[in-house]
């Protein structure tokens, strides 16, 4: 897009006598604009802060009690720190992406993939597009899974508050993932759902609420004298597990931690936001500082307040696994928000796959009325027009069928969000950024901050292969024991 300064003519040095004063309006209509003619940007580190503690403050926070109990007290912490370090020196790599060739004066790229292409070009940008769908079409999966089970723990809570703890209360998921794929696929027939901030705001609220309940929980057990028995190394080997399954836990548990620390995906859109000068870099380093930090601190309260409470018996999602059962009410409360936040999270992290299909299929076949045809439909009551499209209905329905139909597939939570950390840690957490710092700062081959540089990428992608082979194991293990669509949710 051309910068208004740009126009020919007499335009850029009309002035307008009004009582006296001189105007200059395009002066003043420039005041409006930022340096690529679009709306000039109002975000500060503070606004970006909280985008990312929004963004990663999610779903992950639920597993980690079970992921500490599997690496244990020596262990479990310290990979949360690791993991917290290594998203904020990344986190600053890709920031310095965001305007390229020069990362305070070059030309602003709008998506990941933009900064990939623009920086690093050939095959990584495909790679990086990837990386990036795949994951987000896992989201929408293990959000399926998760608001389900946060739906069958509402309905347990109520029974074991009934019937006592010890009643069998077995409750199949499959029919809560069906009610929430329809509630899906209603929403996402709303043509450009990112307008909606209110249900951006209220799904954010709903994570902090859900994610300190159960962290007051934790420390109003550990208070009463309910610690659990903890060690070190985490579960013993030889009560519960044997050696072999211990291993594959562990590898499982680091994936469900990298799931828990992923905001990459967002990070140059949250960078987008940002008003200028100063430059955006440098606020997008300070807003990953505080939110990485305010994230890393509740992460490892949650973690570790969770496993003291409930011990080697950590369940792998400490809010529906029931080490709590009283306040029965404050329990159900908990996953109400849950629910209430996947439902506004699933649009969040689905519309840029809807979005990303249409473009390209009306790319394909521009004549295509199926496809590029909006029909108006007048909303009653003065709320406006609402352009329907066949084939957004058709395409945005069949994909939450399917999602939905994957999860009740494969209706594991801990093995899910490990298999997605894993998948989507090391590419866009650690790779892109390592490759993008290389290739901007021109770090000269084989210097000693180049091997650095390379080191901590091929250890992570070390990390993310055993922490996915980890997860890989695990669904292969429940599968056996799961019959689709008959057998009870826990």
């Amino acid at each position: 897009m051309a910068h208004p300064n740009n126009n020919n003519g007499n335009n850029n040095n009309m002035y307008i006598e009004q009582g006296g004063v001189v105007a200059n309006h395009t002066h003043d209509f420039n005041k409006n604009l930022d340096d690529d003619g679009r709306p000039k940007r109002t975000g500060t580190v503070l606004t970006a802060s909280a985008h990312i503690i929004t963004a990663v403050i999610g779903s992950g926070v639920l597993s980690l009690a079970w992921a500490i109990a599997q690496l244990g007290w020596a262990i479990g912490p310290a990979v949360l720190v690791s993991f917290s370090m290594i998203t904020y020196m990344t986190s600053t790599m890709l920031a310095d992406g965001y305007r390229s060739p020069h990362p305070v004066t070059g030309k602003r790229n709008y998506t990941y993939m933009e900064v990939v292409r623009a920086n690093l070009g050939g095959m990584k940008v495909q790679l990086c597009g990837l990386a990036q769908y795949v994951n987000l079409v896992g989201v929408s999966i293990g959000y399926t899974i998760t608001a389900s089970i946060s739906m069958v723990a509402v309905k347990r809570s109520n029974c074991f508050h009934k019937n006592g703890h010890h009643a069998e209360c077995s409750i199949s998921s499959t029919p809560f993932m069906i009610i929430f794929a329809c509630i899906q696929i209603l929403l996402s027939q709303i043509p450009d759902f990112h307008e909606l901030s209110w249900l951006s705001i209220v799904a954010a609220v709903m994570s902090f609420a859900y994610s300190s309940i159960g962290l007051a929980l934790s420390i109003a057990k550990v208070a009463g004298g309910g610690i659990a028995k903890t060690s070190l190394t985490g579960i013993p080997v030889g009560t519960s597990v044997s050696s072999m399954e211990k291993v594959w836990k562990c590898f499982q548990a680091i994936g469900n931690i990298a799931f828990a620390y992923a905001y990459s995906n967002v990070l140059v859109e949250i960078q987008d936001t940002l008003k200028s000068p100063p430059a955006e870099n440098k606020q997008m380093k300070k807003a990953s500082l505080v939110g990485v930090s305010v994230t890393s601190m509740f992460y490892i309260l949650c973690g570790c307040f969770g496993y003291a409470a409930f011990g080697n018996d950590a369940p792998g999602n400490f809010l529906t696994g029931f080490g709590f059962y009283d306040p029965f009410w404050l329990v159900d409360l908990a996953n109400i928000f849950i629910a209430i936040h996947l439902v506004g999270a699933y649009q969040v992290f689905t519309q840029p796959v809807f979005s990303f299909v249409e473009t390209w299929s009306k790319n394909r076949w521009p004549d295509n009325k199926f496809i590029n045809r909006d029909h108006p439909i007048v909303i009653p009551f003065g709320s406006g027009v609402y352009y329907f499209n066949w084939f957004r209905l058709v395409w945005r329905t069949i994909y939450v069928i399917l999602t939905a139909l994957f999860a009740m597939i494969f209706p594991f939570f801990n093995d899910f969000l490990g298999l997605l950390g894993a998948l989507s840690f090391w590419p866009l957490t650690v790779f892109f950024p390592v490759e993008l710092h290389i290739a901007q700062a021109k770090v000269p081959k084989y210097s000693s901050k180049w091997i650095a540089l390379k080191l901590l990428s091929y250890v992570c992608l070390v990390v993310s292969l055993i922490a996915a082979a980890g997860s890989v194991q695990g669904l292969i293990v429940d599968v056996r024991k799961y019959q689709p669509f008959k057998a009870p949710q826990g």
